[in-house]
């Protein structure tokens, strides 16, 4: 008996054999995407007997594969920041022994990037403004740093609509806040270092709770006490450059002594008066952010002892204030990309010299602008390669 297969082209032989295989994923509902390695493929002839006694040819087919997702996903979730091997700076000259302390306070740098239409990324926090930052922390040799809040600005995990310029941003905002952590623990090598939870760092939570709740709080195989894997601390690795994270917005706080404590806030008023809420419920001193302005009120009230004048203020930020940063101001063209706008935002930091215990506190803010600040009479602009 001749075989007709012979005389079928190559080509039209793989086709209908290929036809037999979506056939049978068809026939089982499976669909193609879902196949990933295909282990073994059988195209064979049985026989069967029909109803009068007779053998019947009939083509038999069978695939052995293994799914898609049996090695995970295709595309890379976020990963830990590329690890950075610190380079401390030579400390010229000690701390002077006048029986103070100094903290040096980092307001929102708001981390992140945008791409635009020629798909550049550009950043959202300022470059410049942190360089001169960075250079104020070596110079002055702080005891204690507080970032306090809002230093990553996760746009892809927010619950506001953005263009599609902002995707894709996230790991490279995660490598960049690794980085800033580094780069503040070379600058001040000796330092306490303490980085605040504001409501930015809190969308990566909330954005696993309402699409990923199974993968929150996940931590590596037998490590109990380490952070979960997708929190800012493990992905920014604090921990290896001794940064102490403090979660829990906006109940978390960093008190400087008995006198002062410092927050991320939640309190956002306009024209300038947002330090006088504070001032309406504190009995303390409080630094604050939240709000991108440089803002200074003072109370002064009735103590057991005379009298008590406690402060509020926010030192401004560190990130872009020309509409790069999502806002209710903010606008997008066409292309998905921010259009410049001028923020009633400042740069800027706050230094503050005190006492431990039930010592006082005397607070200074630094302006920077443009890349450039002043301070104690030393001039400071910002060097960015």
């Amino acid at each position: 008996m001749t075989d007709v297969s012979e005389f079928i082209p190559e080509d039209k032989k793989r086709k209908k054999n290929l036809n037999k295989i979506l056939d049978i994923l068809e026939r089982n509902g499976i669909d193609l995407d879902d196949v990933g390695k295909v282990q073994k493929i059988n195209l064979y002839q049985g026989f069967y007997k029909d109803a009068d006694g007779e053998a019947q040819v009939v083509d038999m087919s069978g695939i052995s594969f293994s799914p898609s997702w049996e090695d995970g996903p295709e595309w890379p979730v976020v990963q830990p920041s590329k690890p950075i091997t610190i380079k401390p700076v030579a400390v010229k000259k000690s701390q002077p022994d006048d029986g103070y302390k100094r903290a040096v306070l980092l307001p929102d740098m708001q981390i992140g990037y945008y791409f635009d239409k020629f798909n550049v990324m550009h950043p959202t926090h300022d470059e410049e403004a942190i360089n001169v930052a960075l250079q104020l922390i070596q110079e002055i040799q702080p005891h204690v740093i507080v970032m306090h809040g809002d230093n990553l600005d996760f746009p892809e995990l927010g619950k506001y609509r953005l263009t599609p310029a902002f995707a894709r941003t996230t790991q490279a905002t995660v490598d960049r806040g690794g980085l800033m952590a580094a780069q503040v623990r070379a600058a001040a090598p000796n330092a306490k270092i303490i980085w605040l939870e504001g409501n930015h760092e809190l969308r990566l939570s909330n954005y696993l709770l309402d699409n990923a709740a199974a993968a929150f709080g996940i931590k590596r195989a037998n490590v109990p006490n380490d952070w979960p894997v997708m929190s800012v601390p493990h992905l920014c690795r604090l921990d290896e450059y001794n940064v102490v994270y403090a979660s829990g917005y906006p109940a978390n706080e960093f008190w400087l002594n008995d006198n002062f404590r410092i927050i991320h806030g939640t309190n956002v008023v306009s024209n300038g008066s947002t330090a006088h809420k504070y001032l309406a419920n504190e009995r303390v001193s409080v630094a604050y952010g939240h709000i991108h302005r440089r803002e200074w009120a003072e109370r002064t009230v009735r103590h057991m002892n005379g009298s008590k004048t406690i402060v509020a203020l926010s030192a401004g930020c560190l990130a872009r204030v020309d509409g790069s940063v999502p806002s209710t101001k903010g606008g997008m063209d066409l292309d998905g990309v921010p259009v410049p706008v001028v923020e009633d935002w400042q740069q800027g930091i706050a230094v503050l010299t005190y006492e431990e215990n039930d010592g006082g506190v005397w607070p200074e803010q630094v302006v920077i602008r443009e890349g450039q600040a002043l301070y104690h009479g030393k001039f400071f602009c910002a060097i960015v390669q």
